[in-house]
């Protein structure tokens, strides 16, 4: 048996690399390598495809997040709401403007947050509330009809970590077109992915937009002229070059992880493990992307040993969740505190999936899991 890679970006590669490398050789050609007209060109496509009036590209996702968080009144004194079943950066961020951070648990079908327990969370938070940030996480949107309704209602801005989601949609409305702006990674393992680390803030309010180009330039308002401290953080032509080629294709690659995460639903109903002890995802359409496709398992990391002698490609997201995290335990918070976020940890286990993934790849995944809780 061959292995399964986790993640086979040679297979991207393949198809369509040279689509890539010619965009490349525009740049080299140009010798225009930061911000300039490819920057420019390809945030113009991306503001295009997610619906919104300003795309921003910045240094990672994470700077996304921060410039952001900044830009729509995250800062000392005023609190933040987020989850902590996520990557590190959906806190660090509000922590790095100097904000304080409040959890709220996730509902247990899709992971994302809980509007009941973001509500708990305003309630209790004491001080400023200011804002939401929802994870799409794995590429599901949040409940964004929910927490925008709840935002309104209670003055809140919503800043969406659209890290994971690039592409999802409900009722004609992209990933990041939902809130006041929306955070983008193009870590190389996304769905857009670039050749190295990348971000983009997607806004339509002219003000953000401003602040986030103002601050990730140094705070430049004119040539060596800083109005604030701000970043060094830029989207650069080589990277804007290579995510311009791919976009083309990102639609269809959504399509094909769609295929895929059905395949592997066929396959688990077909080996009756569907419910117990296989809890698979629960479909959500066009606000799904796939960019994980993440079971519920017991014995989670015997399975995942198993499955690793197989050699079938795993990974864990999260082991930890944030308030857990030994660099956030200063925010105060105890084991039990969340508990579904806490459960999920124990039992959440990401199996291969990318467009190029075959289906009978998909089968032997699945038999291998099947051995194991036979």
């Amino acid at each position: 048996m061959s292995a399964i890679p986790f993640l086979d970006l040679g297979a991207q590669d393949a198809a369509i690399g040279d689509e890539v490398r010619a965009a490349i050789a525009e740049v080299l050609a140009s010798r225009q390598f930061i911000l300039g007209p490819h920057v420019e060109r390809f945030e113009r496509a991306m503001a295009d495809y997610c619906g919104v009036r300003h795309a921003i590209g910045v240094a990672s996702g994470t700077d996304a997040l921060v410039l952001a968080l900044g830009a729509a009144g995250a800062g000392p004194g005023t609190s933040v709401v987020t989850s902590p079943f996520s990557f590190f950066a959906s806190a660090s961020s509000i922590l790095r403007t100097g904000a304080r951070v409040v959890f709220a648990d996730v509902d247990p079908d899709t992971l994302n947050l809980a509007p009941a327990a973001v509500e708990a969370a305003v309630a209790g938070a004491g001080g400023t509330v200011r804002g939401l940030v929802p994870v799409h996480l794995f590429g599901r949107l949040a409940p964004m009809a929910e927490l925008g309704a709840f935002a309104r209602r209670h003055g809140l801005f919503v800043v969406e970590d659209a890290a994971q989601a690039v592409g999802a949609r409900d009722g004609g409305t992209a990933a990041g077109a939902f809130g006041l702006a929306g955070c983008l990674s193009f870590y190389p393992s996304k769905n857009l992915g670039a050749l190295g680390d990348g971000g983009m803030v997607l806004t339509s309010d002219d003000a953000v937009a401003a602040r986030v180009r103002q601050e990730r330039h140094q705070g430049q308002t004119a040539p060596y002229e800083h109005a604030s401290l701000g970043l060094c953080s830029r989207l650069d032509a080589l990277q804007a070059a290579a995510l311009g080629a791919k976009l083309r294709h990102l639609d269809a690659w959504n399509r094909a992880r769609r295929r895929v995460a059905g395949w592997y639903d066929e396959s688990f109903r077909a080996h009756r493990l569907t419910g117990a002890p296989v809890v698979t995802p629960v479909p959500a359409g066009e606000a799904h992307v796939f960019h994980q496709y993440v079971v519920r398992v017991p014995d989670r990391d015997r399975l995942r040993a198993a499955l690793t002698d197989a050699g079938i490609g795993t990974q864990v997201y999260y082991r930890r969740p944030l308030h857990r995290q030994p660099a956030l335990e200063a925010l105060g918070y105890r084991e039990g505190a969340f508990p579904e976020s806490e459960r999920a940890a124990r039992e959440v286990l990401a199996l291969p999936i990318y467009a190029e993934l075959r289906r009978e790849q998909v089968e032997t995944v699945v038999e291998a899991i099947a051995r194991f809780y036979a």
